[in-house]
C-alpha cells in the first residue's frame, strides 16, 4: 500500500460541523482494502429526505452509480451506504447483484425499502466487492446471526471512512436561512486522483436540514456543480464512480420554496455554492503528489463555455503542470495550451498574467517582462494564471494542481 504524507496544501484543521437533526452518521471496519481502519459509512435519514445527485459521465460506469441514479430519479431516500477500497466497477452482473445485496441489508437494518437506499463505492476497479464483509458489518441478530458493528461517528470520522489515497479528511459547513428559518448545510468529500470534470475516484455528500423538494434540489445542485466540481481537474481522468449527492431532510421546518428561482432561496443557494466550491478545491489541494494549487481564470471569451474550455486546456496540460511543479516561468506553455483548446481567440489581443505580473499583451511578450519577476510567486503554494482571449465577455475560473514525481509514485504503487 502507498505511504502517503499529508498534503502541504491541506487546511489547518477539519471544520467544526454542528449536528443536523434527523441525520445519523455511523462507520465500521470491514477490511475491504485498508486494514485497521473504518471503510464503511452509513448515513441514515430518520424521517426520509429529498435527494438529488450528479454522477460520472463515464461509459464504464460502476454498478453503485447505476443503482443510485435510479434512487435519485425517484427523489426520496432513507439511507446512504458508502464503502472505500473497492469501486465495484467493471464487475458485470455480479456487481449489480452485490449492490442489491448491500441495499437489502441496509433496508432491513433501517426499516425501509431497497429503493430508498443510496449506494456509493470507491477504490480499485475490476475486483468483486467483498459483499459478505459488508453485510456482516451491517448484520442483525435475527437475519444474519451477527450484530451490527457500526458505531456513531463524527463528521471527520465519516470523511476518513470514505477516503482512499486522500491525505486528509475533507469537510465544509455553512449556516444560512430560508425565509428567516435557520438552515444548516454540511458536506464531506473524498478525492485525490482520477479527478476531472464531468462529475470530477471522487465522492461528495452534502446534507441540509432544509425542506426542499427533489426537483428544486436537482436544479440547485446542477447549477452549483457547474461552478465547482466541474471546474476542477487533477489529472484529466474521469472516474467510473464519481458521485455527488445532495440530501435535504426537511427538519428545519422552513416554508418549502415554490421553484429554483424562489427569492427565499437566494441565501441558501449562495451558501450551497460555497460548500460545494470549498469541497471541490479541497479535492484539488489533495491532488496526488500536489505541492501547488493553481487557479486559472480565462476572460475575453466568446462565451462562458468557451472560457471554461480554454481554462481546462491549461489546467490539464502536463507541460503547464510540470513547469509549475518545477517553478519554471515557462509561460509559452500557457500560450500553447490556449491555442490547442480550439476556442475562438484574437491572437493580436491575447494577454497572459501570472501572479498579477503582465507577461504578454496584444499578442506578444511585453518589453519590460523578465522571468525573475515571477520567482517569488512560483515558489509559493498558490499559483494564479490569468488569460484574456480578446474576443468577448465570457469568463470562467477553474482549479488544478501541479504534476510532480510523487503523482507517478503514488499511482505506480497503488495496488502494490
Amino acid at each position: 500500500m502507498v505511504d502517503i504524507q499529508r498534503s502541504p496544501l491541506a487546511p489547518c484543521k477539519f471544520p467544526f460541523v454542528p449536528q443536523i437533526s434527523g441525520l445519523n452518521l455511523t462507520t465500521a471496519a470491514a477490511d475491504i482494502w485498508y486494514p485497521n481502519r473504518d471503510d464503511l459509512l452509513l448515513a441514515e435519514f430518520e424521517l426520509g429526505a429529498s435527494v438529488a445527485g450528479v454522477f460520472t459521465r463515464s461509459g464504464t460506469v460502476a454498478a453503485p452509480v447505476v443503482w443510485s441514479r435510479e434512487v435519485t430519479d425517484n427523489g426520496y431516500a432513507r439511507a446512504l451506504l458508502v464503502n472505500s477500497g473497492n469501486a465495484n466497477a467493471f464487475t458485470g452482473a455480479q456487481g449489480m447483484y452485490d449492490v442489491r445485496v448491500c441495499a437489502t441489508a441496509v433496508s432491513d437494518l433501517c426499516g425501509c425499502k431497497q429503493s430508498e437506499v443510496l449506494i456509493a463505492s470507491t477504490g480499485v476497479i475490476g475486483e468483486r466487492l467483498p459483499v459478505e464483509r459488508i453485510t456482516r458489518a451491517l448484520g442483525t441478530e435475527d437475519r444474519l446471526g451477527e450484530v451490527s458493528t457500526f458505531q456513531s461517528a463524527s463528521w471527520q470520522e465519516a470523511a476518513l471512512a470514505i477516503a482512499t489515497t486522500d491525505t486528509y479528511p475533507k469537510g465544509s459547513v455553512a449556516e444560512t436561512q430560508i425565509d428567516g428559518t435557520p438552515i444548516k448545510i454540511a458536506g464531506i468529500a473524498k478525492g485525490s486522483g482520477m479527478i476531472a470534470p464531468n462529475m470530477a475516484t471522487m465522492l461528495a455528500f452534502v446534507f441540509t436540514d432544509a425542506k426542499i423538494g427533489s426537483g428544486i434540489l436537482k436544479s440547485l445542485l446542477r447549477a452549483g456543480v457547474s461552478r465547482s466540481f466541474n471546474c476542477i481537474t487533477v489529472d484529466s481522468d474521469t472516474s467510473t464512480n464519481d458521485t455527488l449527492l445532495l440530501v435535504a431532510n426537511g427538519q428545519a421546518g422552513n416554508r418549502p420554496p415554490d421553484s429554483p428561482r424562489d427569492k427565499s432561496l437566494r441565501l441558501f443557494r449562495r451558501s450551497l455554492d460555497k460548500v460545494l466550491t470549498d469541497l471541490a478545491i479541497q479535492v484539488v489541494r489533495d491532488g496526488e503528489g500536489a505541492r501547488k494549487l493553481m487557479t486559472i481564470q480565462v476572460g475575453g471569451a466568446s462565451s462562458p463555455s468557451a472560457a471554461h474550455k480554454a481554462a481546462m486546456a491549461i489546467a490539464n496540460s502536463p507541460l503547464v503542470k510540470t513547469a509549475i511543479a518545477g517553478e519554471d516561468a515557462n509561460w509559452g506553455r500557457v500560450i500553447m495550451a490556449v491555442g490547442k483548446s480550439g476556442v475562438r481567440l484574437d491572437q493580436r489581443k491575447l494577454s497572459v498574467m501570472i501572479g498579477g505580473v503582465e507577461i504578454a499583451k496584444n499578442g506578444e511578450k511585453v518589453l519590460y517582462y523578465d522571468d525573475s519577476m515571477l520567482i517569488e510567486h512560483l515558489q509559493g503554494p498558490e499559483i494564479f494564471i490569468e488569460v484574456n482571449l480578446g474576443i468577448g465577455r465570457g469568463k470562467a475560473k477553474v482549479w488544478t494542481c501541479d504534476l510532480t514525481h510523487d503523482y507517478i509514485r503514488i499511482n505506480a504503487e497503488y495496488r502494490t
